[in-house]
């Protein structure tokens, strides 16, 4: 028996470590770790002693016999890397780094903006340094984020980076400033008045768009926003998703294209034991949707999913719950291991009683049809061209009409101007040297390299944001606070926030809500419901100012 890698890496590579036969790569140190989307279990080398699985902190390895049906094309996979990759010298696993101290006199008060998973691999990569504590703010009362808001219910294992999460936050040193929002409630003078050092870790928050007519028309969202809607974020819990029609265009193939279209393309009920928001499970329940088309405006070798993605889709398919068909458009099909499961995906047996995800390439879409609200897509076929060593898509004159009464865009993320930093407007990041913006603000995240890499990629960004922290205080450049750490807590007191013992109040209150209807979780969508369950749990504060209930005004700099 052999173990196997069941989804993408969270790059922790714990079970790179732990693997007493280092049978598992790509492993750190190697080529092709940083770029990895997965690691992968040479079954030839396995010994099956499962201390993988135990070191794993989102639970993504599994004994092959354990596989449920979705998983078992992860077996031939992880199997099918090492005929390509041998690895037959096995490289020794590089030594952990001993464990870097600041020379400069601490302790040292650092605040990071952000509750995902950039700002807490940030907070722990920070909290390795006895010296230095460090609070997390975040504007929701709830922390994590995309891991929380951004994966799709049906991957419950991804979401098990919540534990390692979890005991990032119980680290000494940590505390959590929830429900407060940069540039709203609290400044960046507010903050640099407060502490030596101010990391931004706010992510990518809004999409980009098509640029086409009829883009604003009603029916035509993000897939971005479907997503929040989902997974039961705040902001998008009232969000009108029409599904009482037979078609949804998906424009754009990454990922959360096919997140998207998987979750609207299963029967209800497989979605039931899962955390989705009861709002969005009565409305798939009723939805009349037979039909996701994913369009792609280049080939299926240039498309932006990743593998393990790819692969859950052909794992999900072959139990029937959809059909998927391939068209191509006259690309030729990769010869990888794209290919071979787009080949595999096409050759499964259809049924015309199931709903079906059509994976259609080199389609662009020219603009959106309807009056008062989105009734198609006009679209254009193109070819592939090579220019200056780059496959860029061509528009040709074959253009039709796809008939359909949402159309959700997924063509990317980018930041937004982040107040009283600079920014740059073509990549949407702010500009800066190995994350340092100046000395004593910094960011790390989507805001600092812009929309790319996985769940833990965050942990070398951080890693290398921290760093350049690091240096500067060793240097002395860091300008002190003006106010003390007594003062600091006598004016978070004042915010109107939800600390760690409220989040974890809300957090059990979730999972026993869950329990109750055999799901993980039921989650909260009113962030003033959530509020009042978290004060109960958390320590007396001082009567908060008069002004809008539960907030107070802005707490500006005194310079």
């Amino acid at each position: 028996m052999t173990h196997v890698v069941t989804q993408a890496c969270c790059a922790d590579a714990s079970c790179v470590v732990a693997c007493p036969v280092n049978c598992i790569h790509p492993a750190p140190g190697e080529p092709g770790f940083a770029e990895a989307e997965m690691l992968y279990v040479d079954p030839a080398g396995c010994v099956d002693c499962g201390a993988c699985v135990t070191a794993c902190p989102v639970g993504a390895i599994q004994p092959h016999t354990s596989l449920t049906p979705a998983q078992e094309p992860f077996a031939e996979l992880n199997a099918s890397y090492f005929d390509v990759f041998a690895h037959e010298d096995r490289t020794p696993l590089a030594l952990v780094p001993r464990q870097r101290r600041i020379r400069a006199a601490g302790p040292f008060r650092v605040a990071v903006i952000g509750a995902g998973p950039a700002g807490l691999y940030t907070a722990d990569e920070l909290l390795r340094h006895p010296e230095v504590v460090v609070d997390v703010f975040d504007r929701l009362p709830t922390p994590h984020g995309l891991v929380r808001a951004g994966v799709a219910p049906d991957h419950p294992s991804t979401r098990g980076v919540q534990d390692l999460f979890a005991a990032i936050e119980g680290q000494p040193g940590f505390r959590y400033v929830l429900g407060v929002e940069y540039g709203a409630d609290v400044d960046l003078g507010w903050l640099r008045d407060r502490y030596h050092a101010v990391i931004l870790a706010t992510g990518a928050s809004a999409d980009r768009r098509l640029a086409i007519p009829g883009e604003d028309l009603p029916g035509s969202l993000s897939a971005t926003q479907v997503v929040g809607w989902y997974n039961a974020h705040p902001d998008l819990a009232s969000l009108d998703v029409p599904l009482n029609h037979e078609r949804v265009v998906l424009v754009g193939n990454g990922n959360v294209a096919l997140d998207v279209a998987r979750i609207l393309a299963q029967p209800a009920e497989l979605l039931e034991s899962t955390d989705i928001a009861d709002h969005a499970l009565a409305a798939l329940r009723d939805s009349r949707v037979r039909e996701v088309v994913v369009l792609g405006r280049r080939g299926p070798a240039e498309a932006a999913y990743t593998l393990p993605e790819l692969v859950g889709l052909l794992g999900l398919a072959q139990t029937g719950a959809f059909d998927v068909e391939v068209d191509l458009g006259g690309a030729p099909l990769p010869e990888d291991q794209r290919g071979d499961v787009l080949r595999d995906l096409a050759a499964l047996p259809t049924d015309p009683a199931r709903r079906r995800i059509v994976l259609r390439f080199l389609t662009q879409p020219v603009r959106l049809l309807g009056e008062g609200r989105v009734t198609g897509v006009e679209v254009t076929r193109t070819r592939l061209v090579e220019t200056e060593g780059r496959v860029i898509a061509e528009p040709t004159d074959e253009r039709e009409v796809i008939e359909a009464g949402l159309v959700l865009r997924s063509v990317g993320y980018r930041a937004l101007p982040v107040p009283e930093l600079p920014f740059d407007e073509r990549s949407h990041t702010v500009p800066h040297t190995d994350g340092r913006v100046r000395p004593g603000v910094y960011v790390s995240g989507w805001l600092k390299r812009g929309p790319q890499g996985f769940i833990g990629t965050n942990k070398s960004c951080a890693q290398e944001t921290v760093s350049s922290l690091l240096d500067d205080l060793d240097a002395g450049d860091v300008p002190t606070p003006g106010r003390s750490a007594a003062e600091l807590e006598r004016d978070l007191r004042r915010l109107d926030h939800v600390d760690l013992s409220g989040w974890r109040a809300i957090d059990r209150e979730e999972r026993r809500r869950g329990a109750a209807q055999g799901r993980p979780r039921v989650r909260f969508t009113d962030t003033d419901t959530a509020r009042g369950l978290s004060r109960t749990a958390s320590r007396p504060r001082r009567a908060y100012p008069a002004g809008k209930p539960g907030r107070t005004p802005v707490l500006q700099s005194r310079t």
